[in-house]
């Protein structure tokens, strides 16, 4: 395939991709996801167990259980971390997730509560080898990750480890790079920083959270529309902002409204349950894509 990240090759033919959440972690869990309707899947690990070792074995299932029907090796998977992005001090002290999460082979993380650039920043240098200088200098310092962890997820991209090196890097910021990198401005502190944040090297998409923005303005549980005035104005910031920096936007989507949403800019479409893969589908259709799924 062109990619090893179907998500960027997508992208880069201008469709929207579509995903949905997945919180089982085994070998047969990854063999039975590797068919998926979705072009990736987000593993939570900001809610469920940091479980590296299940995480290691649901990749192998992926590999097993493939190519997807698109030929690619795997379906992407983003990983949402539980680290929160409050400082860059926080993320600093808490880089070994990113390490050993991308040893596993996944194709993308997300930073949750990504309040500040200085979190972004470290975010991105925490998931880039250092020998990879695009943007060094220009927004971004050496990156940090280092060599030890390239051969379980040079074998799970079905790499050369050498192979592997030069391809692990974030998209779109190296063009030939396969690892994107998302952010959750989830709070009020992190929708001051919104427009900051996002403009920081190496970050492909970004979302606004509606959960835990909600909750930030007083709303136990306003994550579904209809939203009061300040949510709808938290969205409308957050989206402005990726679409002056070039950052994909992220936000849920149904079967009655994936086509707005995709005409108003939605890039990273969320769906699952039920009617996720009747949403894609028109979706899919909308767009003219011609990409299996």
């Amino acid at each position: 395939m062109p990619r090893i990240n179907k998500v960027i090759e997508l992208l880069e033919q201008g469709q929207p991709v579509y995903y949905h959440g997945h919180r089982e972690l085994s070998y047969d869990a990854g063999v039975k996801a590797a068919q998926t309707w979705a072009d990736y899947i987000t593993v939570d690990m900001e809610h469920s167990p940091f479980d590296i070792p299940r995480l290691r074995e649901f990749m192998k299932g992926l590999v097993a259980g493939g190519p997807t029907k698109s030929g690619h090796r795997t379906p992407a998977i983003v990983v949402t971390l539980p680290m929160n992005g409050s400082s860059e001090e926080e993320v600093r002290y808490n880089a070994w997730m990113i390490k050993q999460v991308l040893a596993c082979g996944v194709h993308g993380l997300l930073l949750c509560h990504a309040e500040t650039p200085g979190a972004v920043k470290a975010f991105v240098e925490a998931s880039r080898y250092p020998f990879h200088t695009i943007g060094v200098g220009k927004g971004l310092d050496v990156g940090r990750r280092g060599s030890g962890g390239q051969g379980l997820a040079a074998e799970i991209w079905g790499l050369s480890v050498q192979e592997y090196l030069q391809k692990a890097d974030v998209w779109p910021l190296n063009p030939n790079g396969e690892i994107i990198l998302g952010l959750k401005i989830e709070n009020r502190r992190a929708l001051v920083n919104a427009e900051l944040s996002v403009r920081v090297p190496g970050i492909c998409f970004a979302e606004w959270g509606p959960g835990d923005m909600g909750m930030s303005f007083g709303h136990p549980d306003a994550h579904d529309p209809p939203y009061p005035r300040e949510m709808q104005e938290a969205r409308t910031r957050v989206f402005n902002a990726c679409k002056a920096a070039g950052v994909h936007f992220l936000n849920g989507v149904r079967a009655s409204d994936v086509v707005q949403m995709i005409d108003e800019g939605v890039k990273f479409c969320a769906t699952g349950g039920p009617e996720g893969a009747k949403t894609a589908e028109i979706g899919r259709k909308h767009t003219g894509r011609k990409m299996p799924w």
